[in-house]
């Protein structure tokens, strides 16, 4: 059985993985948990899995833990806080990370279980957006295995199986288009929280979910799918496809064309990342292409939906500056989904803070100017709260 930690366990990736692990006791065991707030999530699931060591990141909800699993015996180590988080991602009997934390805040998390000799099942896509520069060559130093297991790059990566070095000639990205794919983009500054969070195909965290609806999701895999597969960003492009079946493509040296296909659901990039390069029996519905019916695409927008183009610029820029995009799209969602901003300020939000970091943008940054961007972009948001009458609109509404 391969031994297990999960980060971000009471997230939409981490019960996605549990009940993977629930399905196959013989393929997986948990030994590490760790979550964020949600202590009554995160206690059952200590009961359940039973793990030797688990984290909650609300240091004050602690002894709420502590309590509710007193009765338990054996005990797990139980820790709080960042330092908490971090204990668990190095915990020494564990061969394999899952990063399921929303964020930035994955990244100091999955560099501990990097240094500590962990394959990495990444479902923490701003781990590479922000820390590639400073990741990539501590998974090489510490010859461990970075495994993506979000449903595009794992398409990819499934699809990249038994292809020469040399012989990939460019990706492409599907999405979905998110909530607003059918909207006309004139009724865009009408959109609610609600409407946002609407997604037509998945079931996935609210950051994200509204991150599809902008489409910046779409914009910070490209960034990770150049961190990942080493092609520039100009091999990267993004189609929009609406059914969610095809969940991305490869084309070859000779323009052969291969795609992984299956239903929306999360956990089949989750199992493929824990099981590689072995595959798994399931139970799960068997994609019928009848059912399925046809299967379309189309150009994205970019006039509708220009988060795409600013992580595209930010990729290009490369440096601090994919790291200063992440923070001020997190920050920025964060505002919305809190009602304080409005969908289409979160663009202008972001292309603000970007702007005023071009001329600091650090080349090479070191982890302590990746955690400096981040930071200081998350303020610089704020600031462009406070002139958001004066930044000129970057939705073109036809």
């Amino acid at each position: 059985m391969k031994a297990i930690t999960l980060l971000g366990s009471t997230g939409s990736i981490g019960t996605q993985t549990l009940d993977i692990v629930s399905h196959h006791p013989d393929q997986f065991r948990i030994v590490g948990l760790a979550a964020g707030h949600n202590v009554e999530m995160l206690a059952a699931q200590i009961r359940q899995f039973r793990p030797k060591i688990a984290a909650i990141y609300s240091e004050e909800k602690l002894p709420i833990l502590t309590e509710a699993i007193k009765d338990l015996d054996p005990q797990p180590i139980l820790l709080a806080g960042n330092a908490g988080v971090i204990e668990v991602a190095r915990y020494s009997d564990a061969e394999t990370v899952v990063t399921g934390i929303v964020g930035c805040a994955g990244l100091l998390p999955t560099i501990a279980a990097i240094e500590a000799g962990k394959d990495i099942a990444l479902a923490n896509k701003e781990t590479l957006i922000a820390g590639g520069p400073v990741v990539l060559p501590l998974v090489e130093k510490h010859g461990v295995k970075l495994l993506p297991a979000d449903s595009e790059h794992s398409a990819i990566f499934q699809c990249l199986q038994g292809v020469p070095k040399g012989g990939l000639r460019r990706i492409l990205l599907t999405a979905s288009g998110g909530a607003f794919r059918d909207w006309d983009v004139e009724k865009l500054s009408e959109v609610t929280v609600a409407d946002a969070l609407k997604h037509p195909n998945w079931s996935m965290g609210r950051k994200i979910t509204v991150d599809s609806a902008t489409l910046m999701n779409k914009g910070l895999e490209v960034i990770e799918a150049h961190f990942l597969f080493g092609l520039n960003y100009e091999d990267i492009e993004i189609v929009i496809h609406p059914q969610s079946i095809i969940h991305s493509l490869i084309e070859l040296q000779d323009t052969s064309v291969l795609a992984q296909l299956g239903w929306p659901d999360m956990r089949l990039p989750l199992l493929y990342a824990l099981s590689w390069p072995d595959r798994i029996y399931t139970n799960w519905e068997r994609l019928d292409l009848v059912k399925a019916g046809n299967l379309t695409f189309r150009e994205p927008d970019h006039q509708k939906y220009p988060c795409m183009q600013l992580a595209y610029s930010a990729g290009r820029a490369g440096g601090s500056m994919p790291a200063v995009l992440n923070a001020a799209n997190e920050q920025a969602v964060a505002l919305f989904l809190e009602e304080k901003i409005q969908f289409l300020d979160i663009p202008k939000c972001i292309e603000f803070v970007c702007d005023r970091h071009q001329n600091d943008n650090c080349a090479n940054p070191s982890l302590d100017d990746i955690l400096a961007a981040d930071k200081w972009a998350r303020q610089e948001v704020l600031t462009a709260t406070k002139k958001l009458a004066t930044l000129s609109p970057i939705i073109s509404l036809r």
